[in-house]
């Protein structure tokens, strides 16, 4: 699919996309853009990947030219791009509305303006249901980038979500650690949350399914594991060398929810059973071919898809960080 193809990926210096670009590498496209605003992110990246087929745009999604000019002979866009932490987006509402909601927006008129093949945006669980401004942006996000479908144009739209990646720049497992090291305390917002978790190698094969797979219109959905966030904080506890650290509960901040949703109760009734590995969310705006395509597969038995139904084991917890190499 991305032999000799020419890629654009909007954050590109972000941990999904340093992994979406590794992998991409791989499969012999003829060049892969990365567009970011930061430049000591791109310089060390550049210098990290030391390959020809990288090219660097410094941009940001708010401003149309450059995205014009970075999607120029463009086939695919990975759209991950965004202000993506709850506390910063309640505090800047504005800067989350612009980055995540008119940036968003600025990349698919780039997309149809470039005749690109597919945009894939990159959601989020926090957008099902939302009680947070980050949420809220980024549903938006998704509503925009499914409703381009319906301009009958040559380039598709499909989007993503998953839950928190694994080792993500300002993940909870890094935190966690760091505060272990430092504190000998862990802080936990509370003692009940749950959350859903993917690995970065997981969270690219998320986006390739939807790039291959997708008719344009869906959201893919990753059935992924799902913890308690203090059983997390003790398995990184007691892989630690450190004695006698404390769990500490803070309280819950503006906007978080306990429970993380993949899917809501009123999307699992146009949600499909995909295959073991994923559910397609379809829209209700009638898109060509869209619903032709879905009609052999089963529609999901959840009437809602969270984060505490199905909860992993502390052991489970452990030998997922040893798979990521997060501890040894």
């Amino acid at each position: 699919m991305f032999d000799n193809s020419t890629v654009l990926v909007t954050g590109g210096t972000g941990s999904w996309g340093q992994e979406l670009v590794k992998q991409l590498l791989q499969l012999s496209p003829k060049e892969i853009r990365i567009f970011s605003r930061n430049e000591s992110n791109q310089v060390e990246m550049k210098r990290t990947f030391n390959n020809p087929k990288l090219t660097f745009f410094i941009g940001d999604i708010k401003e149309m030219d450059t995205l014009i000019t970075a999607s120029k002979g463009v086939d695919y866009v990975f759209h991950l791009a965004a202000l993506k932490h709850v506390p910063v987006c309640e505090e800047q509402p504005y800067e989350a509305l612009k980055t995540n909601v008119i940036g968003t927006q600025n990349v698919i008129e780039a997309a149809i303006h470039n005749d690109v093949k597919k945009v894939i945006y990159v959601s989020t669980d926090k957008v099902a249901n939302p009680s947070n401004f980050y949420g809220f942006s980024k549903a938006m996000g998704e509503k925009l980038t499914i409703h381009a479908n319906i301009l009958g144009l040559k380039t598709k739209f499909v989007c993503v979500r998953g839950g928190n990646v694994l080792g993500s720049s300002g993940s909870v497992v890094p935190l966690f650690q760091k505060q272990i090291k430092e504190k000998s305390k862990v802080e936990i917002t509370d003692f009940n949350m749950t959350r859903f978790f993917l690995t970065i190698e997981d969270a690219v094969k998320l986006l390739f399914k939807a790039a291959k797979e997708s008719v344009g219109g869906e959201i893919f959905v990753m059935k992924m594991p799902a913890c308690r966030i203090v059983d997390l904080a003790q398995v990184l506890i007691d892989s630690s060398a450190k004695k006698n650290v404390i769990i500490e509960e803070t309280g819950v901040r503006p906007g978080e929810k306990l429970h993380e949703i993949l899917f809501s109760e009123y999307e699992s009734e146009n949600t499909v059973n995909y295959d073991d590995q994923y559910y397609v969310i379809l829209p209700l705006l009638k898109i060509n071919d869209l619903a032709e395509r879905y009609l052999k597969y089963p529609k999901v038995s959840l009437n809602i898809y969270r984060s505490d139904q199905t909860l992993i084991s502390k052991e489970e917890i452990r030998q997922m960080l040893l798979n990521g190499g997060f501890i040894s």
